[in-house]
C-alpha cells in the first residue's frame, strides 16, 4: 500500500509518498481503507517534531480519516467489515490503510459520503465542544470567532448560530470574507494585525461579546481579553502556534474567565464519541451544518497540503484523498 512518511522532522519537504507494509488489526482494533484523511494543524505540530516523541521514526502523520472496513481484530463486536466508519484521533492516517482502535470508531450514516465524515470529526467535534460545553452558547450570546474562515471556524459559527448565538468572525484578509459570511456570520472583521476589540466591542453593542473563541496564537490574546464584555470567556485553543506566556491573574480585568479548550474532553469515552459525532452527522442530514472542503489531494501531495495550510491563505477543510490523480 502507499503512505505518506516522515524519516525526520522539519517542514513539508519531509513528507514523502512511498510503498509501506499494510497493517493487519490486533486485539480491539480495526483495519480500514481510507477513503479520505483529514489535514489538520495538529500533523504540522507532528511534522515539525513538537509531539509524537514516543514514536519511532519513520512515522506515518495522520489522525483522521473515513473509509471501510477491511478486518477487525480479537474482541471486536461493534464493527463488521465492509462498513463504514470514520475516526476522531488515529496515529498514521496518511495512507491507503490504517488500524484504528475499534474505540475510536464511529459509524457513518447513510446520507453522509466518506470525505464529508472525514473532513467533519476533529474540526466538528472541537466546535462542538466550544459551543455545547465548553462555553454552552445561550440565545442572544454573541461570539467573536477568530479564523472564521477556517475549518473549525466555519463549523464553529454554524454551531453558535444553531443555538441562537450571534457570530462576529475574524478574518485576516477580504479574500476570506465571502467564505465566513456564507456559514451565517452576522459581521465579519477583516484584521491582520491584531487591531480587532475596538471594532468587537461597537459591534457588540457597546458592552464587549460573550466568548471569544480564540486560536490565532499569542498575537491575538490581548485584543480578545479586551472585546470580553464583564464575566466574559476567552476559550483559547490549539498548541501549534503557542501560549500566550504567564499570565497575572489578578490583573485580568472585567471578572473575565480564560480556558484552555481540548477537544478530546468532549469525547473521553467512546460513547460520548460516538455520541457527539451522531449529532453532528444528524445536523448535516438536516441541513444545519454545511462542512466546507477547501481542497483535496492526493496522498503524493502531502507536502503541497501542509505548505498550503501554512500560508494561511486556505479556508475550509484540506482533505488527502487515497487514490485521486496527482
Amino acid at each position: 500500500m502507499k503512505a505518506v512518511i516522515m524519516a525526520t522532522a522539519g517542514g513539508p519537504e519531509v513528507l514523502e509518498a512511498v510503498e509501506w507494509k499494510a497493517p493487519t488489526a490486533g486485539k480491539g482494533e480495526v483495519r480500514v481503507k481510507v477513503a479520505a484523511a483529514g489535514v489538520n494543524f495538529m500533523d504540522m505540530g507532528v511534522r515539525r517534531g513538537q509531539f509524537w516523541n514516543e514514536i519511532p521514526y519513520p512515522r506515518v502523520p495522520g489522525v483522521e480519516g473515513a473509509g471501510e472496513v477491511l478486518e477487525v481484530g480479537e474482541g471486536v463486536t461493534d464493527f463488521h467489515p465492509g462498513q463504514r466508519v470514520a475516526w476522531a484521533y488515529a496515529p498514521g492516517s496518511y495512507a491507503e490503510q490504517v488500524v484504528v482502535p475499534a474505540t475510536s470508531l464511529v459509524p457513518v450514516p447513510d446520507g453522509i459520503d466518506d470525505e464529508t465524515a472525514a473532513s467533519i470529526m476533529m474540526q466538528g467535534l472541537t466546535a462542538s465542544h466550544f459551543a455545547t460545553e465548553f462555553y454552552p452558547v445561550r440565545p442572544g450570546d454573541t461570539a467573536l470567532i477568530h479564523a472564521a474562515a477556517g475549518g473549525v471556524g466555519l463549523l464553529l459559527t454554524q454551531i453558535v448560530k444553531l443555538r441562537g448565538g450571534r457570530v462576529i468572525g475574524r478574518v485576516s484578509s477580504e479574500s476570506k470574507a465571502a467564505v465566513a459570511w456564507a456559514a451565517g456570520a452576522d459581521h465579519i472583521i477583516v484584521d491582520a494585525t491584531g487591531r480587532f476589540a475596538g471594532e468587537a466591542i461597537q459591534l457588540s453593542g457597546g458592552e464587549g461579546v460573550d466568548v471569544v473563541y480564540d486560536g490565532s496564537g499569542p498575537a491575538t490574546f490581548q485584543g480578545s481579553i479586551d472585546a470580553l464584555k464583564v464575566a466574559g470567556t476567552l476559550c483559547w485553543y490549539g498548541p501549534i502556534l503557542g501560549g500566550p506566556g504567564a499570565i497575572d491573574i489578578m490583573a485580568l480585568p472585567r471578572s473575565i474567565k480564560i480556558g484552555y479548550a481540548v477537544f478530546a474532553d468532549h469525547v473521553r469515552t467512546p460513547e460520548r464519541l460516538r455520541r457527539h459525532a451522531a449529532q453532528l452527522f444528524q445536523w448535516i442530514l438536516d441541513g444545519k451544518v454545511r462542512p466546507t472542503i477547501g481542497q483535496r489531494y492526493p496522498l503524493d501531495k502531502a507536502a503541497r497540503a501542509h505548505a498550503d495550510m501554512e500560508s494561511r491563505a486556505t479556508t475550509g477543510k484540506l482533505l488527502l484523498v487515497p487514490g485521486m490523480d496527482a
